[in-house]
Formats: structure tokens, sequence, C-alpha cells
């Protein structure tokens, strides 16, 4: 009676572990960026339930600014141009953070993130 083996071989077994390999490398090296935008998000979040009653665009900014500091946003990924306050046609006002990442990934290879996020406003935004 011949019994019959399964299962992966060798070369098999290292294929699949090199593209375990470069998925992990691949993770290791993004994940920092979204959970830095995790914080960017959760320091809007904290801006908007404040509410903006007279609040200029500058003194928002440099409140979310100080606000992400505490949720370890590197100064140098949010300018502060890149923090905007839309208003539609009904009158409410919109705080967008729009920013683009450039994670270097190996060799010549970067990878290129854009996070725009927007939350409401409660209040009336000044001048």
């Amino acid at each position: 009676m011949k019994s019959k083996q399964s299962g992966i071989t060798l070369i098999g077994f290292l294929v699949v572990m090199a593209v375990v390999g470069f998925l992990a490398y691949m993770a290791m090296r993004l994940l920092p960026s979204y959970s830095e935008y995790m914080g960017v998000t959760k320091a809007m979040n904290q801006i908007a339930t404040e509410g903006t009653n007279g609040k200029s665009l500058d003194e928002i900014r440099r409140n979310l600014m100080f606000k992400m500091g505490f949720q370890y946003v590197d100064d140098s990924t949010i300018k502060p141009t890149d923090i905007t306050i839309n208003r539609d046609t009904g009158g409410t006002s919109f705080l967008r953070v729009e920013y683009d990442k450039k994670v270097p990934f190996m060799y010549n290879i970067d990878f290129l993130l854009h996070f725009d996020k927007s939350v409401q406003l409660q209040g009336n935004v000044g001048q």
C-alpha cells in the first residue's frame, strides 16, 4: 500500500514566505501614516464639537495644530495652508484638511498617500 504525501515543498514554502514578508514590510511602512491620519481625524472632531463661535480661521488652525501635537501628528506633515474652512449654500461651515504624504518604500519606489477629511463645524466662524 502506497502512502501519498501532501503538503508544500521547501521551495514553495520559501516563495510563500517571500510574498508574506513583502506584504508585511509594505504594511510596516504604511501603518504609521494611517495612524497619524487617525490622530488628525480625532483632533478635527474635537475642534468640531468645541464650537467655533467668533473664532477666525487662524485661531482654528492654531488650535487644530495644537491638538494634533497631542495626537503625535508630525508638524512637517500638515501645513497651515492644508487646513481650510468651506461654506455651503446653506451657510454651514466645514473644516477641511487635505494633504499628501510621501512614504519611501524601497530604492526609488515611494508611496504617495492622499488624505482628505471634512467635519461640520458648530457655530459661526468669524472672518
